[in-house]
């Protein structure tokens, strides 16, 4: 069986990621233990070609909404796979939020990261935002120091259908990150098929102007379980067409229908992918700390894993 570094090496369609967030760095030891516990033994029971770890910031400069919960900030996704799931033998991919780092602490994480002697894989997050403040390093300029400092990092990006909505040009950027040394691409969660098959497209026609092969696209999913969960959501920047935020919230069972729907989605998807040539994959993550709501992102995996495998 291949390894994730393999499936990403010849461009795979069809690898399984899960994501989760590390617990918050307030949280206390025992209840920590606990928290690490019982994420290794869903991640290990899901068995996923990897699992993400993301880096939570503060994105309160994207908009001028007020966040529906507080920001609270979390333990080093780094720290935490490497410690508390250290013994969790799935390959991590670390997400770093670069744009509040000074360039000595980015190179000194760069240096520690290639000291390993590893395969190690992250995935480089920009600034939440153009008008950012407090921006101290820019994204081109981390993935500058990566290949000098890191070059046997596997590098991974990100992509947003909602931003390409807006300037039609997300496919650029995925362009130019791809120049910079990303072997994969990781989406925003998706519940707006329409839009991330107009980025796929702009995609899939910049690649054959350039003839470039495609690297691997993992389309996020999550649940949505609650109204709540739902304006979350939509705060982060997620885009739900009309009908289907209807769908939502006129549900007699918003969770399962939320589930039912992110499987449509994606493979709604997967068949336009696959007439473009596009090797897809797939990783869900919860965005809600309900434990209805993690359940749900397991039984989501499994439907995907399944509807990959079928194809």
């Amino acid at each position: 069986m291949k390894t994730v570094f393999e499936k990403i090496a010849d461009r795979d369609e069809g690898i399984c990621l899960y994501g989760i967030a590390p617990p918050k760095q307030a949280t206390e030891a025992a209840a920590l233990a606990t928290i690490a516990q019982q994420q290794a033994e869903r991640v290990r029971a899901l068995g996923p070609d990897g699992l993400i770890l993301y880096d939570i910031q503060d994105e309160s400069e994207r908009t001028s909404e007020p966040r529906p919960f507080p920001f609270l900030p979390t333990l080093p996704p780094e720290r935490y796979a490497d410690v508390e799931l250290g013994a969790v033998a799935v390959p991590k991919i670390v997400y770093r939020a670069v744009g509040g780092e000074s360039r000595g602490a980015f190179v000194s994480w760069l240096e520690a990261t290639q000291a390993r002697g590893e395969r190690r894989f992250s995935v480089l997050v920009g600034a939440p935002s153009s008008r950012s403040t407090a921006t101290r390093l820019k994204l081109d300029d981390a993935y500058a120091l990566q290949r000098q400092h890191a070059p046997e990092l596997v590098l991974g990006g990100v992509a947003i259908a909602e931003r390409h909505q807006r300037a039609f040009d997300e496919h650029r950027r995925m362009l130019a990150k791809m120049e910079h040394g990303c072997r994969f691409l990781v989406t925003q969660a998706v519940y707006d098929a329409s839009s991330t098959k107009s980025l796929l497209s702009d995609y899939a026609l910049a690649l054959a102007e350039r003839g470039v092969a495609p690297v691997p696209i993992i389309v996020t999913l999550a649940p949505c379980g609650s109204p709540k969960t739902l304006a979350f959501m939509k705060w982060l920047g997620i885009g739900f067409p009309r009908w289907l935020e209807n769908e939502l919230q006129h549900s007699g069972d918003t969770l399962a229908t939320s589930v039912r729907l992110a499987e449509e989605i994606f493979a709604d998807l997967l068949a336009f992918a696959r007439h473009k040539r596009i090797p897809l994959g797939v990783n869900v993550e919860s965005v809600s700390i309900r434990k209805a709501e993690i359940d749900a992102s397991v039984e989501l995996f499994a439907r995907l894993r399944r509807l990959l495998a079928a194809g």
